[in-house]
Order: structure tokens, then C-alpha cells, then sequence
């Protein structure tokens, strides 16, 4: 495996990831940039393609934990909040809200299955856990989930728009 095998290969997972832990596509797709940087220069471990992919995914954690100290650092800007957005856009707004109140373990094992598809042991071997701590941290994030989604979402399904929320029991 090399580092264009890498980064054909698990670009677009690590780019999800980002996306909905920085939130932002232009941010998301410079650190999806810098993880293939550092990627290429240290050299891919030979453990076989489950412990690559999650060592990928530790890479991009890490970076996507520096990005979020340093942003706390700067100014943040103001943002105005139009109420005529679409209810896909109320939706959106919601699920960002509530990814942002959990703590950012919960938050990484969540978006690590959910938007990446990482196994549970990739993301343990990713966020340094054992495979039973995913499971319980990925079981109280979606409860969690469930419940500050709970309102936003009965409302938009009252306009026609509706959002599940898989429970997944296997890993």
C-alpha cells in the first residue's frame, strides 16, 4: 500500500468525517489534504488494511483536534441566522447543534461510523478505546442524539420531512 493507494481509497470517508466535525467543506477539504500529507511522509504500517485505515482516521482525528483548539483561539464571527431557510437547512442546523454539544470523543465515534463507516475495532483502534467503549459511547451518542433532535424534528416531520436515525447493533 502507498500513499495515492491511501489516498484513492479513503479520501472521501476522511472528508465526510471532517465535514461534520469542522463543519465547514473548504476547511474539511484542507485537512483531508494535510492527512494525506502526513500520510505520505511517515511511511504506512505494515499491520494489514484494518489497522491502516484506522491509523488514517487517527491522523485525520488528530488534526480535526488541533483545527477546533485553534479555532477556540481566534475570534469567532457572528452569524446571522435567516428564519426563512428550507426545513432541510432547519434540519441541518439542528444535527450540527446537537454534534456540537456532545463531548468530542462521543462526537468522533459517532461521526467515525456514521459518516465514514469505520468498523467499531478501526474506531477504537483510531480513538484509542477497546471495541466494547465504542459500542457504549456509539449507544448513548445516538440516545442522546434522539432525544436533542426530539423537537426539531417532530416539527419538521409535521411539514413532511423526515430524519432516521439508524440503530445499528452490529459492528
Amino acid at each position: 500500500m502507498d500513499a495515492h493507494w491511501l489516498f484513492t481509497e479513503y479520501r472521501d470517508g476522511v472528508f465526510r468525517y471532517l465535514c461534520r466535525v469542522v463543519r465547514r467543506a473548504d476547511e474539511a477539504s484542507d485537512l483531508t489534504q494535510e492527512v494525506f500529507l502526513r500520510v505520505a511522509r511517515a511511511g504506512v504500517p505494515g499491520d494489514g488494511e484494518l489497522a491502516v485505515r484506522a491509523w488514517v482516521f487517527k491522523i485525520a482525528r488528530n488534526l480535526a483536534l488541533n483545527h477546533l483548539r485553534d479555532e477556540v483561539r481566534r475570534p469567532a464571527a457572528v452569524e446571522l441566522v435567516d428564519g426563512s431557510r428550507p426545513a432541510t437547512q432547519e434540519i441541518s442546523a439542528a444535527i450540527a447543534e446537537a454534534l456540537a454539544d456532545l463531548p468530542a470523543i462521543d462526537r468522533d465515534v459517532f461521526l467515525m461510523r456514521e459518516s465514514a463507516g469505520l468498523s467499531y475495532e478501526e474506531i477504537a483502534a483510531a480513538c484509542e478505546l477497546s471495541a466494547d467503549a465504542v459500542r457504549s459511547r456509539l449507544h448513548r451518542t445516538r440516545q442522546q442524539l434522539r432525544a436533542s433532535l426530539g423537537d426539531p424534528l417532530r416539527v419538521q416531520i409535521n411539514r413532511g420531512v423526515r430524519l432516521i436515525l439508524p440503530e445499528r447493533t452490529q459492528p
